[in-house]
């Protein structure tokens, strides 16, 4: 992400309601409030859209790897990845606000066996994940933040 693009810019928040209301809170709190979901702890992802340029934001559920946050592109086990996904193959800079903390990071998939290493702790930390692998043939990919 660049200067223009990072915190002072305007930030369109995601399309479904529910996660805009609740990256709305997070970041209206100071990352205080609505940290979890469904006791998942979240993160809020500031990135930049692949086609408009535009500084997109949305909420992720993440498990932890050392130092490093770990989010599953999951997209409720659809076929088909999430945007947000796609835009971070375009450009892996983003910009984190882990509870009140807020930092900038570096984005990059999983190699199958790094993944195979992790997916296990992902699975108990949402067991949804299993589900969602299970219903669908696409393989779905875990991203590595690394503070920048």
């Amino acid at each position: 992400m660049t200067a223009e693009q990072d915190g002072d810019a305007q930030v369109t928040l995601s399309p479904a309601e529910w996660v805009a209301r609740q990256a709305e809170l997070y970041e209206s709190s100071g990352g205080t409030q609505g940290t979890t979901q469904l006791g998942v702890p979240c993160l809020l992802m500031d990135y930049v859209g692949r086609r408009s340029g535009a500084v997109r934001r949305t909420v992720l559920m993440y498990g932890r790897d050392g130092e490093d946050y770990l989010i599953v592109a999951s997209n409720g086990g659809s076929d088909r990845p999430p945007l947000w996904y796609l835009n971070l193959q375009a450009n892996p800079e983003v910009e984190l606000r882990v509870n009140t903390e807020r930092f900038r990071a570096v984005a990059a998939t999983l190699p199958p066996q790094e993944k195979a290493r992790v997916w296990p702790g992902l699975v108990e930390l949402f067991p949804r994940y299993g589900e969602y692998q299970a219903g669908t043939e696409r393989d779905i990919p875990v991203v590595r933040l690394t503070r920048s």
